[in-house]
């Protein structure tokens, strides 16, 4: 299958673009960043030089593909127009990259007992509100012939296969704990995360664009941690002092409004059961907490 990848030199789509290297594809991966080119190239990813911006070239590499995944922004409206457009009325799977944010609650580091499903999503709020929009506009290309699905990851953790590529949320926790020499969590880190390690990422997406029916929404987690619980593993895995609470706002001044509140302040628990009954995945890895402390330092 030829199947074209934005995203390609990040941690998400460069892990999926190899995965599907490896499985025989011939796989054609977006890069803003020519230097990575060779990177790419050794991993059998044939790079394309460009930008989500490029629209001319994402619907000339989206016709010329048998499919074609999103895993660059989740909030690129743009980009996903022109996919949308060049795959209309030709079956061929589209998967696009979403993330399970839109579900936070910006807690502030409390807990909440709250879990969602795929039938059960809330209300976006004003912030999620556009990559929710974005979300939906996938889910109805299946309406003008596009084996279109989103898949909404959760907090993923493990090693990327492109080098210097890493995961959104543990390694910001990491480099602040390594700059101050303190492992540190937003507020009293009682929020839950849903999680799932890169590997099973990888694995979902094959399945996904093997199986999947038009028009479907994935949550993809294999597991839950609370953030006092990673970070505790994460001092001992550091050999550094903590974990230590740290209000709201110095984590915004640290990491940023969108970082602190949602990706490491809020709470995002959800459960799927349409990836193991619809596309029969089986995840392999299902304790951040044992890859923290065994794997995160290597």
């Amino acid at each position: 299958m030829n199947i074209f990848i934005t995203g390609a030199g990040g941690f998400i789509g460069g892990s999926i673009a190899a995965g599907l290297a490896r499985d025989g594809h011939r796989v054609r991966g977006l890069i803003r960043r020519a230097e990575q080119a060779d990177d790419l190239k050794r991993l059998d990813i044939e790079p394309v030089i460009g930008s989500l911006d490029d629209t001319d070239l994402l619907a000339a590499e989206a016709r010329n593909a048998d499919a074609v995944i999103n895993a660059a922004s989740s909030d690129h409206r743009g980009a996903v127009e022109a996919l949308i457009g060049a795959l209309e009325g030709t079956d061929k799977p589209f998967l696009h990259t979403s993330g399970s944010s839109i579900v936070g609650d910006a807690s502030g580091g409390e807990a909440s007992d709250k879990i969602y499903t795929e039938d059960d999503l809330p209300e976006p709020t004003p912030d999620k509100a556009p990559r929710v929009a974005i979300d939906n506009l996938v889910l109805d290309a299946a309406k003008r012939g596009v084996r279109s699905a989103v898949l909404c990851n959760t907090l993923i953790y493990g090693h990327g296969a492109v080098p210097n590529t890493s995961s959104v949320q543990l390694p910001r926790l990491e480099r602040q704990a390594r700059k101050s020499g303190i492992v540190r969590h937003v507020g009293r880190g009682l929020n839950i995360w849903s999680n799932v390690h890169i590997d099973d990422v990888v694995a979902i997406y094959r399945l996904a664009l093997e199986k999947s029916p038009a028009g479907m929404f994935y949550f993809v987690e294999s597991g839950e941690a609370q953030f006092r619980d990673m970070t505790k593993s994460m001092a001992k895995a550091l050999d550094l002092r903590g974990p230590e609470d740290w209000p709201l706002e110095q984590a915004i001044e640290e990491w940023g409004y969108e970082m602190a509140s949602y990706g490491l302040g809020s709470n995002s628990r959800v459960r799927s059961k349409r990836t193991r009954d619809m596309l029969g995945w089986q995840p392999k890895r299902t304790s951040v907490i044992e890859w923290i402390e065994k794997e995160l330092v290597g």
